[in-house]
């Protein structure tokens, strides 16, 4: 019997709700070990300032999906590459906005916890969502995304 293989990633769990893990852990362990990262007023100035610079990034890469017309949702079947936009620079621009978005609450909230947690978050994300995901377009759209891939880096 052939099994065909599904259009959509499979990604092992949706991006945010990892980040968002890794935050809610590190703000759990803050309340039982309390670190700081910088004074209070500095930490609202670099917490704000990082979640400002990923909100736009966010914003970038979300109308780049939609002026495609392709799904954001990674249990979708994409429909387009999207190479445009911010996508010319990095492959996982939304990616890369919500670590910079984390780093900035990480900021605000003043804590160590969850910037020593970032690196779990993103070997989840790298292993869990990133190869996922590069696989399956590999498959959608053969040497187009080969091309892309091998033009433009995956972070920065």
């Amino acid at each position: 019997m052939d099994r065909e293989i599904p259009d959509k990633p499979g990604v092992a769990a949706p991006p945010p709700l990892i980040y968002a893990g890794g935050f809610a852990l590190g703000y759990l362990i803050e309340n039982f070990l309390p670190t700081a990262l910088f004074s209070e007023s500095m930490s609202e100035f670099v917490g704000w300032s990082l979640i400002a610079f990923g909100v736009l990034v966010a914003v970038f890469a979300l109308s780049a999906f939609r002026r495609a017309r392709t799904p954001v949702n990674p249990y979708a079947q994409a429909t387009t590459l999207v190479t445009g936009g911010p996508f010319r620079f990095s492959r996982n621009p939304l990616y890369l906005a919500l670590t910079v978005i984390y780093l900035g609450a990480a900021g605000l909230l003043n804590s160590l916890w969850p910037v020593l947690l970032l690196p779990a978050v993103l070997w989840f994300m790298h292993w869990g969502v990133i190869i996922r995901e590069e696989r399956y377009l590999e498959r959608k759209f053969g040497p187009a995304y080969q091309e892309y891939k091998a033009r433009v880096r995956r972070w920065l």
